[in-house]
């Protein structure tokens, strides 16, 4: 099974050709939106941008996304944030928005609302695919900083993964494998990064692409 990773797009609608070209080429099963679909724009615009994607395409929000954008994709695309979904018999678990940032963006949860979220869907072995990262774990900004989410970290912990999927972090860019999960960051969409993540036979593997455009 093949998915196309894609986050962080910012509403750079000029993306989209490539995204297409490289679902040509590719050919995934289904294509993983990771949130910021948008650049503080509405949910319709959104929807469209979805519906401009040739794919099978579940979508979660970023934190630059409007709160009401889970009901507004519903039609283009599988909404799912904060669900549980099994795809091709491997469970995943989605969330979307961010941890607090100091930007204060539209689609910003605290540490307990993401972990009170996460449990109730989460299981051993599962993909967990958030817009946010793991504390520690390509999670860094320029300074060196880690901004990723504690809660994020914590569910991880608890439940191991055998991959987290994150974008909300551009310049940290990378597919790590720790402590048995995969952990993987496609880079922004905008610059013309995406990746491609597998699974088969329980074993889950990425491919970083780009930049395109």
């Amino acid at each position: 099974m093949k998915f196309l990773v894609i986050s962080d797009l910012h509403q750079k609608v000029s993306a989209l050709k490539w995204i297409n070209d490289v679902i040509s080429e590719e050919k995934p099963d289904h294509v993983l939106f990771l949130g910021d679909i948008t650049e503080f724009g509405t949910g319709e615009e959104a929807a469209d941008i979805i519906r401009s994607i040739n794919g099978d395409v579940y979508a979660i929000p970023g934190n630059c996304d409007p709160l009401d954008l889970p009901d507004k994709i519903s039609a283009a695309a599988k909404s799912v944030h904060g669900k549980a979904d099994n795809i091709g018999g491997c469970d995943f678990a989605f969330l979307g928005g961010s941890n607090i940032t100091i930007f204060d963006t539209p689609f910003e949860l605290s540490e307990d609302d993401i972990y009170n979220a996460l449990k109730p869907i989460s299981k051993a072995g599962m993909v967990l695919v958030t817009h946010a990262p793991s504390f520690g774990t390509l999670d860094h900004i320029p300074n060196g900083a880690s901004v990723g989410s504690p809660a994020i970290k914590r569910i991880i912990d608890e439940f191991k993964p055998m991959a987290a999927l994150s974008g909300h972090i551009h310049e940290d860019r990378g597919a790590v494998r720790k402590d048995g999960v995969l952990y993987l960051n496609p880079g922004p969409a905008k610059d013309g990064y995406c990746a491609i993540f597998s699974i088969e036979g329980g074993f889950a593997d990425a491919r970083l692409l780009g930049p395109h455009g």
